[in-house]
């Protein structure tokens, strides 16, 4: 057995896995849930759930498999539950799918029943007591667990939600700036270039994404520009709510393009004229690779995450890249590429911005891998 599964199974009292559930299995982001969980070495399936018409059927009858690996010998034959408490007696943890129309009674219901729930839905995100982590991004927002607890009455029951898919590509490589410049983030202004599978199956029509590029993805530009200012805020251990960020404003305009996965965007940002801030794009780059603070974690708590990237941030310095197709399952899709770094210089070449391209997986460290990585922080910091 490895020093580092050793170590997990010590945190969690001898016991060598974990038991979870999954809402909205049949889905893209709970395929992917089921493809990242299949190989995990503590989390374990126990349960998968699914709408009605799905619900006591063998997962592999009542799924469309979309995902490039095959599904897993011991997920197929798994009968499909229905979204309710009651059938997922046995789970430790359970990893939410759902689509933002049924997910917010459905959860709400859950954490009320005691469970821990992860969830990809939008629905609890602007919840003042719920934390929206990107867990390469803002960590610490997991702390406001037991504040959650306490206002809800919800026992050991939690929700914590992840970033829109988009979100979490930009402000991975943001918080590694702020948290060397703190007051140095001023205007953000990103143009995204959105894989389909985003938009979930059977997603964009054919006929609408061949041969083109739609410059509309309903509500996402708005999900970008607020999500960013609460992930990037200050949390206070013990306060009720997280500060949101003051003095950056963020402007979004999302575009989707035929790309099977992967977000690709391109980012300005200015820096706040009388904030300390870097002075050479050196600065920006080694900021940014020896960015990692999910290894701050393990080295506080003792505890290792065995889906945390071995780079938080992939710097690249050819000129092409990063690309979707090349760069998306770097540190198996955890990690955020950033590339094309160049200057934003006043007329006496004084540096008052970067701009960058950036990419994320939008289905593991965008969606299902971020639910994942965020409950093994849950598992580090002691909430599980």
């Amino acid at each position: 057995m490895s020093t580092r599964l050793q170590s997990i199974q010590s945190h969690l009292s001898g016991s060598s896995s974990l038991q979870v559930g999954v809402l909205g299995a049949t889905g893209t982001v709970g395929q992917r849930f089921i493809t990242l969980l299949s190989r995990h070495p503590y989390l374990k399936i126990h349960s998968l759930g699914a709408s009605a018409r799905s619900a006591g059927k063998p997962y592999i009858k009542a799924t469309k498999w979309k995902q490039t690996t095959p599904c897993a010998d011991a997920v197929r034959q798994i009968v499909i539950k229905p979204c309710s408490p009651e059938h997922f007696a046995g789970c430790d943890i359970i990893f939410s799918g759902l689509d933002s129309d049924v997910a917010g009674e459905i959860e709400a219901a859950f954490r009320k029943a005691g469970f821990r729930i992860f969830s990809n839905a939008r629905n609890y995100r602007r919840d003042l007591l719920v934390p929206l982590v990107v867990p390469t991004a803002n960590p610490s927002h997991i702390d406001m667990i037991p504040v959650q607890q306490r206002e809800t009455g919800s026992g050991k029951g939690f929700i914590v939600t992840n970033s829109n898919c988009s979100t979490s590509g930009l402000v991975v490589p943001l918080a590694a700036l702020q948290k060397t410049w703190p007051d140095a983030l001023f205007d953000v202004s990103v143009v995204t270039m959105q894989a389909i599978s985003g938009g979930g199956y059977p997603g964009v029509p054919s006929l609408d994404i061949l041969d083109n590029v739609v410059p509309h993805i309903s509500g996402e530009e708005e999900k970008m520009e607020w999500e960013s200012l609460k992930i990037l805020g200050g949390y206070r251990q013990g306060a009720l709510q997280v500060d949101m960020k003051r003095g950056m404003t963020v402007s979004a305009s999302c575009n989707r393009v035929a790309v099977l996965d992967g977000h690709l965007m391109c980012v300005s940002l200015r820096f706040a004229a009388d904030r300390p801030a870097p002075r050479t794009l050196d600065e920006v780059r080694q900021c940014w690779e020896s960015y990692m603070p999910l290894a701050e974690v393990e080295k506080e708590t003792g505890v290792v995450m065995p889906s945390a990237p071995k780079r938080a941030i992939f710097v690249h310095e050819e000129d092409d890249r990063p690309q979707p197709r090349l760069d998306r399952e770097l540190d198996n899709g955890y990690a955020v590429s950033v590339g094309r770094l160049r200057p934003l210089c006043s007329a006496d070449d004084t540096l008052k911005g970067i701009r960058f391209v950036a990419l994320v997986h939008n289905t593991v460290l965008g969606a299902a891998g971020m639910g994942i990585l965020n409950a093994e922080l849950a598992v580090a910091r002691g909430y599980i």
